[in-house]
Formats: C-alpha cells, sequence, structure tokens
C-alpha cells in the first residue's frame, strides 16, 4: 500500500500548485499548521513521487514562441521506436504522449513561425504519417488539480 494524500495533504497540493513559491510558514498560516508541519509533509509527499517536481510557467509567445501545434502521428512499430529515441532530442517538443486510438504519439510543440513548425514536421516525417493542428487560443492553460474524493463526499 502506498502514500495516501489526506484532506490536509490535498490542501497543501493546491497551494503549492498555485504558487510553489509559497513557503512553509505561509502555507501552513493558510492551513492550519506549523512550518515544520508542512515541511514534512510536503517531504513525504516528494519522497512518495506524488510531489515530481517544481517548475516556472512561461509565456511562450512572450518567451518568442508564439506557434503552439498538436501534431499527431500514427506510427508502426519499427518507426515507434526510432521516434522514442528521437524525440528527446528534439527541443521544439514540450509534451509528448504516446497514445491508445488512431494515432501512436500526441506532441505539443512550440515554435518561432510557421515556416519552423514546416521545418519541424519535415523532420518527423520519417517516423510516419502526421495530422497537425495550429494552436489558435486556449481556454485552459494549467488547471489545479484538487481532492476529487472530498468532492463526491459534498
Amino acid at each position: 500500500m502506498g502514500f495516501e494524500v489526506d484532506a490536509v495533504g490535498w490542501k497543501l497540493l493546491k497551494l503549492l500548485q498555485e504558487n510553489a513559491r509559497l513557503s512553509f510558514r505561509e502555507m501552513g498560516e493558510a492551513i492550519g499548521l506549523t512550518a515544520p508541519a508542512v515541511a514534512e509533509r510536503v517531504r513525504r509527499m516528494e519522497d512518495a513521487g506524488i510531489l515530481t517536481g517544481y517548475h516556472a510557467d512561461l509565456d511562450l509567445p512572450k518567451a518568442g514562441l508564439p506557434v503552439t501545434a498538436f501534431v499527431h502521428l500514427t506510427t508502426n512499430s519499427r518507426q515507434s521506436i526510432l521516434f522514442r529515441k528521437a524525440v528527446v532530442n528534439m527541443p521544439e517538443v514540450i509534451e509528448c504522449y504516446c497514445v491508445t486510438g488512431n494515432e501512436s504519439h500526441i506532441l505539443k510543440v512550440a515554435v518561432a513561425s510557421i515556416p519552423d513548425l514546416e521545418h519541424l514536421l519535415l523532420g518527423l516525417a520519417e517516423f510516419g504519417d502526421m495530422r497537425t493542428s495550429v494552436v489558435l487560443s486556449c481556454q485552459v492553460a494549467r488547471r489545479v488539480i484538487e481532492d476529487q474524493t472530498s468532492a463526491d463526499e459534498e
């Protein structure tokens, strides 16, 4: 049996997702714990692999990458093996998922221009068939995950 996140743990996870730069003291004040108690709970969630890291959210257009697209890639077994090795060295690919359904992989890519997207797609063509969707806007960029078990009880 693994580590189980309780209601207080979910409150901490929500706070960290909203602002991972909060101090243990600030988190403790928000949920009624001492800073050492918060630090211990956070450490246990890190050790259990629930918290896997901390990061900064970027505004991609302001960072020089205004074109975001999703590439749906369909590969055969040989192509998939080659693709999985190659994709780790493609800086334009900011997310890559192996999926069920018609496609084998779905990639989220960010590039500086449409010609850069075309160049990337030409390079991906060796790995299989593609369907590409350019993002026009985003309605949900990053959703904070909350305790779903307590929502069921209410």
